[in-house]
């Protein structure tokens, strides 16, 4: 499926659970500085979001923290158990087979996609615990921002089977 159609399908599922969302269209980007300028109008947070791996390959993890918040990997490899040093950035073909997306566009919308919940999500804390009226997240394409209330995105995890392991990342 192209990511035109993977982005209509997301968009009808979070209508089927009666999420209202915001979208707000802009050129293709691939890190959070080409991002900003685009959505820094806005009410609200931008997430960035890594797709990564452990060191023997037996875990997926996709970690979606605050725009702004630093991501300490071997901090992190701790905190989830996997040891020090053991968290890398998976590759591309993974996180095509598991959530539909390439490089650029790490959501975790796309958890939607992942049927065998193969995929943990780390979730900073304060996206969800903070006075945010919308999170903005990437709609399976990085030309593209789509904010959700804190409480619809925690519905829709719920919903896909993904339970978020908070984390806080100040």
């Amino acid at each position: 499926m192209s990511s035109v159609e993977l982005r209509r399908e997301l968009e009808e599922y979070l209508k089927s659970l009666d999420i209202e969302t915001t979208c707000v269209e802009h050129p293709e980007v691939f890190t959070v500085e080409e991002m900003m300028p685009h959505l820094q109008h806005l009410s609200g947070t931008v997430s960035k979001n890594l797709f990564l791996k452990d060191k023997k390959k037996k875990g997926l993890w996709l970690v979606t923290a605050r725009h702004d918040r630093q991501v300490n990997l071997n901090d992190l490899a701790k905190k989830l158990g996997v040891g020090s040093g053991n968290l890398r950035f998976a590759e591309e073909a993974a996180m095509l087979e598991k959530l539909q997306v390439g490089q650029g566009c790490a959501t975790p919308l796309a958890l939607f996609f992942d049927k065998q919940k193969d995929v943990r999500l780390v979730l900073d804390s304060s996206l969800v615990n903070g006075d945010y009226e919308r999170i903005y997240f990437h709609p399976m394409t990085n030309s593209a921002s789509t904010g959700l209330r804190p409480g619809d995105f925690m519905k829709f995890l719920k919903e896909t089977g993904h339970e978020p392991i908070l984390q806080s990342f100040e």
